[in-house]
C-alpha cells in the first residue's frame, strides 16, 4: 500500500485522521494519505506568503532551472508514477503512460514561459496630455495561487496549474481530489527535491472544507478550479474578490457533414468518447451525422467500439477501464435507460461488467435533446449519434448545451469550416480532429458554463500575474 504524508509549506505532515484510496477496478485500498483539515491549510496560505518573497528573490532563470529540473525528475520516474496513476484513476496503464508524458511537457513549457514573462510600452504621446511621457507596464506575481484538481487527471490537472504559477512567481497551495491524491503528493515532492522554495508548495488532501478554507482565504489572490459547475458556482459566490479560473466540464460535439471524412470522423469519435472510460472534460458524448452519412457511420463505429477491450488497467492490451465508482456506473445506466424511454435507441453496449464498475463501450442513437445524455455531461463510455439535415440545424444542436468547451467539424469545404468556426459556442472549434485533442501549451477553455480563463502555461500565467503600468515625466 501506498502511503504519503501532506505537504504543508514544505513540511511533511501526517493527520489523525486518513483518506484511504481506493483502486476503482476491484475496489481493494491501495493508498492511504493523512486528512487535512481547515487548519492545515490556512497554515499552508500563511507559509505561502513567505514562499511569495522566496519566489519574487528568484531570477526568472532561476525559476525555470527548477521547473526544468522536476521535469528530468519526473522523465526519470514515469513508470512509477504512470503505476500509481492507474491504481488511484483506474485509467488504463498506456492512458497513465501519456498522462506522465504530457505531465513532463506541461512541466518544460511552463519552465521555458518563466522566461518570456514581460510587458511592453505605450505611446503615452499620443494623448493630448502625454507631451514629455513614456510609459511601458510589466507582469508581476499576482499572489497566493488556490488549486483545487479533479480525479481523472491527478498528475497534469495539477501540473497545469502548479507549474505556471511558480513560474509566474507564485506560491500554490494544491488540494487534489480525495479519490486521488497519491500523484498530486508526489507531485509536490518532486518540486521540493527539484529546488523549489518550499514555502511556496503546499498539497493538502482533503474534502470539501479544506477547498472551501484555501478558495475563501483573504491572501490568496488567484482560484484555480477544475471539476463540476456546482462546485464552480459555489467557489464563484464564496471566493470574494479575486481572480477565477474555472474549467467546469462540458458535453462535447462532432459535426459530420456530408463531405466530411466517415472513416477519420469514426476514428476520432472512438479516440475521443472512449479514453480513460469516457471520463474526460472534452471527451466525445454527442455527434451529429448529416443524414446521406447517418447510416454508414453508424454501422462503422459499431464495429469498430465492439473491438475495444474491457478490462483490467494494468493489463496492456486494456482499451477501456473502470468507471471511478459504483455509484457513477449505477448513474449512466440510469441515463441511458431515461433516453430509451424517450425513445432512442442502444445500438451496442450499455451493459454493466461483473463484479466491477465497468460498462461496455456504449453507442446511443437518435437521442432527444431533453435527455440527460444529450443535454448533460456523462463522464462515461457512452456516445449519442444524431442525424440532420441542414448545417444550421447541426450548429442549433451544438449550441443547445449549456456548456461550450471544445467541438470538432469534419468537411472538406473551408466555407462550412468558417461558419462553424464563427457560429458555434465553444473554447475551441478543431477542423476535422476531435474535440478531444489538446497540446498542452495551448490556449485551453470553454464558455457559457464550461468556464472562465483559459489553461496552457503561456495563458494561465495571464492568470497569474497583474499588470503594473509605469509612467516617467521627462519634461
Amino acid at each position: 500500500m501506498i502511503k504519503k504524508l501532506m505537504i504543508v509549506g514544505g513540511e511533511f505532515r501526517d493527520a489523525p485522521e486518513k483518506i484511504k484510496v481506493v483502486y476503482p477496478y476491484d475496489g481493494r485500498v491501495v493508498g492511504e494519505v493523512p486528512k487535512g483539515t481547515e487548519e492545515h491549510a490556512r497554515e499552508a496560505v500563511e507559509k505561502a506568503k513567505e514562499g511569495l518573497k522566496k519566489l519574487a528573490a528568484l531570477t526568472a532563470y532561476e525559476r525555470y532551472r527548477f521547473l526544468s529540473e522536476a521535469a528530468r525528475l519526473l522523465e526519470q520516474r514515469a513508470e512509477e508514477f504512470a503505476r500509481t496513476l492507474v491504481l488511484e484513476v483506474g485509467k488504463t496503464i498506456r492512458e497513465a503512460r501519456t498522462e506522465v508524458q504530457r505531465a513532463v511537457q506541461t512541466l518544460l513549457f511552463a519552465a521555458e514561459e518563466a522566461k518570456r514573462i514581460n510587458g511592453e510600452t505605450f505611446p503615452l504621446d499620443a494623448h493630448p496630455n502625454g507631451k514629455g511621457k513614456v510609459g511601458f507596464y510589466v507582469r508581476v506575481p499576482a499572489g497566493v495561487v488556490a488549486a483545487i484538481t479533479p480525479f481523472n487527471f491527478p498528475l497534469n490537472l495539477s501540473m497545469h496549474k502548479v507549474a505556471p504559477a511558480l513560474a509566474a512567481g507564485c506560491p500554490v497551495v494544491l488540494k487534489p481530489s480525495e479519490r486521488t491524491p497519491l500523484t498530486p503528493l508526489m507531485l509536490g515532492e518532486l518540486l521540493l527535491e527539484a529546488g523549489a522554495p518550499p514555502e511556496a508548495v503546499s498539497v493538502i488532501p482533503g474534502y470539501a472544507d479544506v477547498g472551501r478554507a484555501i478558495t475563501t482565504h483573504p491572501d490568496v489572490r488567484v482560484v484555480s478550479f477544475t471539476g463540476s459547475r456546482k462546485v464552480g458556482e459555489i467557489i464563484a459566490r464564496q471566493a470574494g474578490i479575486k481572480k477565477l479560473v474555472l474549467e467546469l466540464g462540458s458535453n462535447s460535439a462532432i459535426i459530420l457533414h456530408e463531405d466530411g471524412s466517415v472513416e477519420k470522423a469514426v476514428e476520432k469519435t472512438v479516440q475521443g468518447g472512449f479514453a480513460i472510460a469516457g471520463q474526460v472534460c472534452i471527451s466525445v458524448q454527442r455527434v451529429f451525422v448529416h443524414e446521406k452519412l447517418f447510416d454508414e457511420f453508424v454501422a462503422k463505429l459499431k464495429e469498430r467500439v465492439a473491438r475495444l477491450k474491457v478490462g483490467d488497467p494494468m493489463d496492456e492490451s486494456t482499451d477501456v477501464g473502470p468507471l471511478i465508482a459504483p455509484s457513477e456506473l449505477e448513474r449512466v445506466l440510469e441515463w441511458i435507460k431515461e433516453a430509451e424511454r424517450m425513445g432512442a435507441k442502444v445500438e451496442l453496449g450499455g451493459e454493466p461488467v461483473k463484479d466491477a464498475p465497468l460498462l461496455t463501450p456504449t453507442v446511443v442513437s437518435l437521442v432527444p435533446k431533453e435527455a440527460k445524455l444529450f443535454k448533460e455531461e456523462a463522464f462515461a463510455p457512452v456516445v449519442a449519434v444524431n442525424p440532420y439535415r441542414e448545417l444550421d440545424e447541426a450548429i442549433e444542436a451544438v449550441n443547445a448545451s449549456e456548456y461550450g468547451l471544445q467541438v470538432g467539424v469534419f468537411t472538406r469545404d473551408v466555407k462550412v469550416a468558417w461558419r462553424c468556426i464563427k457560429e458555434i459556442e465553444a473554447g475551441g472549434v478543431l477542423i476535422n480532429e476531435g474535440p478531444t485533442f489538446r497540446a498542452d501549451h495551448m490556449p485551453y477553455g470553454g464558455v457559457k458554463y464550461s468556464g472562465v480563463g483559459r489553461e496552457g502555461p503561456k495563458f494561465a500565467i495571464e492568470d497569474y500575474t497583474e499588470i503594473k503600468t509605469v509612467v516617467f515625466d521627462l519634461s
